[in-house]
This record gives structure tokens, C-alpha cells and sequence, in this order.
């Protein structure tokens, strides 16, 4: 049997909370993390319900024994660096660099929602003023870089940014790197903070909604946007074994296609979404009776739930099992969303409950299936987790139970 890539580390942030605990409480507890924002300065503050942290950027930086105040450090990174944090909390730092291994982040928009307040410095004569740091922090490797100044670390790199399904796919090419032998070791996830260019354009396409998210309801009306950082170890099972790790779950299969329907819409009838579920359980060697419980991408988007739903139909036929989107939750998270739900996607299996769909009210008219809305036990030993990016950037992954 070829050697399984084990996860055996992780670490996250979202609305919820800081760690894994905190989010399966409020999973558990039914608890959303969706308020109007406090820390994202925007002039629709008492407009929009937003995934937002509880946590100023000064706190940010003190939780991380940083300065406060300008101290170079987007909010991004910030919230990166806390995540990870929770990830090395398990880790022999000393092991970690004397091995070859890969740092695969994700990012949508950079530092974006620190460089969007100094606007007005960066066009203004003054040449001197702290702002000045922040001129390169728009780059998505921004993060990337910080996170490996700030643990000391040099490992194998790469920032990827596919929108919605940035981070699915980073997890997804540490385990490439791992199976070829590139490296023996990978982190992977990805980061992202709230920011008013976020909010605006997402606005503009008219994708967000003013009251909560309905994934897979007739009603919805569009996403609430999150901030968070999700980050999992990746290493093969029999190096994980001989050192003596505690593996969490297994990343069995994988795959990504691009639809390339359009810029931002998917196919109506989840071409897409269909054959990337396919690719993903064909790589894990199994069929769509073994899934107990799908992690949907579930925007709360007319277009996407409808693509979804009908792709999720078309793969399971009349054994659809049980599935529902945590975006009611978290908001969505953009790069982070695949590395979160992933995390949220080994809390199935290791308490073996599927998170219900917050929300949902109303049958959708276009498919016959709908979302659990309760806490459910399950017996489960594979979840399948999709993350559909703009573009037709979409990613399926595969976890089973250690």
C-alpha cells in the first residue's frame, strides 16, 4: 500500500475563535461569528454582517509578544502568525529546520487592509512616515515572508492565490511535493483579513448580502465575507509513525480543474464542481458511497448553490449523503476558506458530527436535496470538502479518519 500523507499538526483562527477547541465549541453550540464589523473601518459598518475577529491588531501583536503600532505587521500576517502559532505549539522547532520540507500559503488580496488607510500618506510629499513599510505588503507573499522571518525558518516556498479555493489548493500541492519526493515535510493554508477593497468589490458584484447567509436555501441572497488563517502539517504516515506523531486524519484525495465558464460564475449545471468531486475520489481510490458527509463550498450565492447543488445531485444520485456549508459560521474567508473547512472537515471525523447549516429555511426549487440544520452524529471515515474559486478555480479534497 503506498505510503498515506498524514496530518498531524494544525492551527486556526476564524470568527469563532483562536484554536481548534474554540471553533468546535461554537461549532457544537450552533454559534455564528458573524456581527457587524468593529475592527474594519468602513462606512458600512451597520450595514453588512461580517466574519470578523474579535481582536484589534493591537492585540493581535501582543498575543504575539510584537510591538503595537506601526510594527510593519498587516493584520493579515497577524492573523496568520496566530494560527501558526497554534500549529508549532506541537512541533520541535529544532526538527522542523533540519528538515527538508514546504511552506505553501495562500492569499488573496495581500496587506490590502492596512495599505487602504494610508492611501492618503502614500500619494501625499511625506516621504518619512511610518507608512512606508507597508509599501510592499500589498504582494500576497507578504505573509508568506513574515511567517518564515518570524520562526526562523527556510523552507522550500510558494503563495498561491486562486481565489475561494487558494488555500484547498496549497494543501493540495504540499501533498504533490510530498508524493514526489520534492520534500519530506509540508505546512499548508492560507490567510486572509477583512478589508474594505474586499467588501466593496464583492458589493459591486452584488454577491453580499445585509442579513445572514442561507447557503442552499430559495431565498438566499448572497455571502457574508470572513477573515481567518487555517494551517495543517503534512508529512507521509510512516515518517509520522517513526517519530511518534499524533496523526489527526488522512489527506486521501485531491484534485483541481478550471471550468472556465466565466470570470466569476460557474456553470449552471456544476460541470465543474462534478468532475472535480470525481477527480478527488478517484485519487483516494474510492467511490461516492464511501463519502459520510460533504463540506460544501455553499457561498449562499445564487449561482454557486444552484452549480452545487445540482453537482453534488448528479455525484451521488439518490444517496446524496449528509452535507451543509460552515460559511454561516465564519463568513467566507476567501484564501483561508479551504484550509479552515479542512480543519472543520477533520473535526467531523474526530467527533463524528456534521456541522449543520445555519440558516436554511427554504427548499431550493432546482435541486431536491438540502443541508443538515442540526448537529448530527454520524458515523463517518471520509468527508469530501470543495472549494469552487472565481474563475472556474475549483478544488475537491479528500480526508479520512486516523
Amino acid at each position: 500500500m503506498a505510503d498515506r500523507i498524514a496530518i498531524t499538526s494544525l492551527g486556526i483562527i476564524s470568527a469563532l475563535g483562536r484554536g481548534k477547541q474554540a471553533n468546535i465549541d461554537a461549532l457544537t453550540n450552533k454559534r455564528s461569528g458573524l456581527n457587524h464589523p468593529v475592527h474594519l473601518k468602513t462606512k458600512h459598518s451597520n450595514e453588512f454582517l461580517l466574519g470578523e475577529i474579535d481582536l484589534s491588531d493591537d492585540e493581535l501583536a501582543t498575543a504575539l509578544n510584537l510591538p503595537t503600532g506601526d510594527n510593519g505587521y498587516t493584520r493579515t500576517t497577524l492573523i496568520a502568525l496566530l494560527a501558526m502559532q497554534e500549529l508549532m505549539s506541537s512541533i520541535d522547532m529544532e526538527w522542523l529546520q533540519n528538515d527538508s520540507f514546504a511552506f505553501i500559503n495562500a492569499n488573496t488580496v495581500g496587506g490590502m487592509c492596512s495599505v487602504e488607510n494610508m492611501y492618503l500618506d502614500f500619494i501625499s510629499e511625506n516621504t518619512r512616515g511610518e507608512f512606508i513599510q507597508y509599501i510592499d505588503t500589498l504582494d500576497c507573499a507578504e505573509s508568506t515572508l513574515n511567517i518564515c522571518k518570524y520562526y526562523d525558518i527556510k523552507p522550500f516556498t510558494a503563495t498561491l492565490s486562486t481565489a475561494c479555493s487558494s488555500s484547498a489548493n496549497a494543501i493540495m500541492l504540499g501533498a504533490r511535493l510530498i508524493k514526489q519526493g520534492v520534500v519530506t515535510r509540508a505546512i499548508c493554508g492560507g490567510c486572509d483579513a477583512l478589508s474594505r477593497f474586499t467588501l466593496n468589490g464583492f458589493n459591486s458584484l452584488k454577491n453580499v448580502t445585509k442579513g445572514l447567509c442561507k447557503p442552499f436555501d430559495e431565498e438566499r441572497m448572497g455571502l457574508n465575507l470572513g477573515e481567518g488563517a487555517g494551517y495543517l502539517l503534512l508529512e507521509k504516515e510512516s515518517d509520522a509513525i517513526a517519530r511518534g506523531a499524533t496523526i489527526l486524519g488522512y489527506l486521501s484525495g485531491y484534485s483541481n480543474t478550471n471550468d472556465a465558464h466565466h470570470p466569476t460564475a460557474p456553470p449552471p449545471g456544476g460541470e465543474g464542481a462534478l468532475l472535480t468531486m470525481n477527480e478527488a475520489l478517484r485519487t483516494a481510490n474510492l467511490s461516492s458511497s464511501d463519502i459520510g458527509y460533504v463540506n460544501a463550498h455553499g457561498t449562499a450565492t445564487l449561482n454557486n448553490d444552484e452549480a452545487e447543488g445540482k453537482a453534488l445531485e448528479r455525484l451521488f444520485e439518490d444517496k446524496a449523503p449528509i452535507f451543509s456549508s460552515t460559511k454561516p459560521y465564519t463568513g467566507h474567508t476567501l484564501a483561508a476558506a479551504g484550509a479552515i473547512e479542512a480543519i472543520f472537515s477533520l473535526c467531523t471525523l474526530e467527533q463524528q458530527k456534521a456541522w449543520p447549516n445555519l440558516n436554511f429555511e427554504k427548499q431550493m426549487h432546482d435541486i431536491n436535496i438540502s443541508p443538515v440544520t442540526e448537529v448530527t452524529d454520524i458515523n463517518v471515515e471520509h468527508v469530501l470538502s470543495n472549494s469552487f474559486g472565481f474563475g472556474g478555480s475549483n478544488v475537491s479534497l479528500v480526508f479520512s479518519k486516523a
